[in-house]
Formats: C-alpha cells, sequence, structure tokens
C-alpha cells in the first residue's frame, strides 16, 4: 500500500467521491474529510464471533457504540453505500489475533461468513468542536490522531475482552469545559471523554509514543483530554486471537452516507 498526498480540500469532497479516491489507493487519515458526514471504526470477524463481539460492545458502549451491522457477506450496509472491502484509505488483516498484513484492498481476504460492524468514531465532533474554538491538533498538524492502550479492562463477552483504547487531543485548559460539553452531545459517537489531565493515571507513560497513529504537539496552557476509541474493539481481537478478523487502519476510516447531525442529542 502507498501512502499518497491527499487532494485539495478533502472537507468538501462528498463521502461517495472520498470512496473513489481510495479505491484507486489513496492512502490517508480521514481526519477533516467530508466535513459534515458520519465515519466509522470497521471490524469484521466470522459469523460464529459476531454474537459474541456484539454483545462485547453492548457491555463496553462507551468505546463501541455500534451503529451498523450487516449480515454475513454483505460489503455494503444502509449507513454506507461503498463497498466495505475497497472503500476504506487502509485496512489491517488478522489471523490468531496477529496482524499479518495491511493492505488498501481488502477483497482478497474477505470471506462470505464475515459480518461487519461499523462502530461510531470521535471523527464525527471533531467539526463540532471546531465550530466552537477548540482547536483540534492533528487536524492542524496534518497528521493521524495519537490513540493508545490504557490500563481500563473492558468488560469482557464470550471470546472476547482486552483493554480500553482512547484518543488524545490537547485542549487549552480554559476550553476544556467547552470540549466536554460539545462532544457530551455525540453519545453514539463516544461523547464525552473519559479521563482528563495526567495520562499516567491510564497508564500511558509517554504521549509521544502512541500505540496508533502519531504524536501531537501538546503546548504548555494545554490539557491532554482522552476520549474512548473505536480501536478498542481491534486490541480485543488481539488479546482474544480469534481465527481471522478485518479492521480499519486506525485513523483510517469508512466515510458513511450518515450526516453527523444524526447523531447529536439536544
Amino acid at each position: 500500500m502507498t501512502t499518497s498526498t491527499a487532494p485539495i480540500e478533502p472537507g468538501a469532497l462528498s463521502p461517495e467521491q472520498a470512496r473513489a479516491l481510495f479505491r484507486t489507493g489513496l492512502r490517508v487519515p480521514t481526519a477533516g474529510w467530508c466535513a459534515g458526514w458520519t465515519q466509522a471504526n470497521l471490524i469484521a470477524v466470522p459469523r460464529e464471533q459476531a454474537y459474541d463481539l456484539l454483545l462485547f460492545a453492548q457491555r463496553n458502549p462507551k468505546p463501541c457504540p455500534v451503529l451498523d451491522v450487516t449480515e454475513p457477506g454483505e460489503v455494503s450496509s444502509g449507513l454506507f453505500g461503498g463497498d466495505l472491502r475497497t472503500d476504506l484509505p487502509g485496512y489491517v488483516v488478522y489471523e490468531d489475533g496477529e496482524p499479518v498484513a495491511e493492505v488498501a484492498d481488502a477483497t482478497e481476504y474477505w470471506r462470505d461468513d464475515l459480518v461487519a460492524f461499523l462502530i461510531g468514531c470521535s471523527f464525527t465532533f471533531e467539526d463540532a468542536l471546531l465550530d466552537a474554538g477548540v482547536p483540534v491538533r492533528h487536524i492542524e498538524q496534518r497528521r493521524n490522531v495519537p490513540m493508545y492502550r490504557t490500563n481500563r479492562v473492558c468488560r469482557r463477552a464470550g471470546a472476547f475482552g482486552g483493554p480500553l483504547v482512547v484518543s488524545m487531543r490537547p485542549v487549552p485548559a480554559a476550553q476544556v469545559a467547552d470540549a466536554v460539553r460539545v462532544t457530551s452531545r455525540y453519545p453514539s459517537v463516544h461523547g464525552a471523554p473519559v479521563h482528563i489531565g495526567d495520562p499516567l493515571e491510564l497508564g500511558i507513560a509517554d504521549l509521544d509514543a502512541p500505540d496508533f497513529g502519531d504524536p501531537v504537539e501538546v503546548r504548555v496552557d494545554e490539557i491532554p483530554v482522552f476520549w474512548a476509541c473505536g480501536v478498542t474493539p481491534q486490541a480485543a481481537v488481539m488479546a482474544s486471537r480469534p481465527k481471522l478478523a478485518i479492521g480499519h487502519a486506525p485513523g483510517h476510516m469508512a466515510i458513511t452516507d450518515a450526516r453527523d447531525t444524526r447523531y447529536i442529542v439536544p
């Protein structure tokens, strides 16, 4: 898979236009893409393990808010009109819990018994943060959002268990309350932060060494703010070791046909 430069004004693209670019091999983190359209995490597992994964998501709704689930073998859904095998900018393939390939096209690995889950993504509320004047550093720096495994353990469900994964955005101290207020209105895409402040309390020793994504600058007047992250199911796959799973490359999301406003609560 090759890394490519994003086209001009990715935020102005429609989901269909973005998916067409990804289908041709464009690899780029999708923060800031398709303004106003909901982005989602992808995790697909064999039918025999789909119930356990659905139960894992139900028991851990903060990191795993389910937006849609396909029938076995389906490669699109009511929320995602493209092809789930080709229309994301990157995939990770797991065998026995180990990442064995990172690809631009997952067709070779996709099976007729796979059930795909679309899980809410915090990129969905980033436009609202920006509209409220809260900076989003990874967009400013044109980087992937930093994501970290934590010392918090998710509630187990059948075959699946593992650590909570979080994303981090540094927020000026005076604007933390605004960030909490804005994101709490999006419970279906992780909602309010799970932790504010000292990363050591989450077992994160070094913010400059994320487990997924890229490090970003944290300025003197800023506080690290952590949101539950939809990479948590992939951490569960690595911990629980199913025979096969396919996920999005972290930060390289499924851009859906749903508007962000669909997931706002009053």
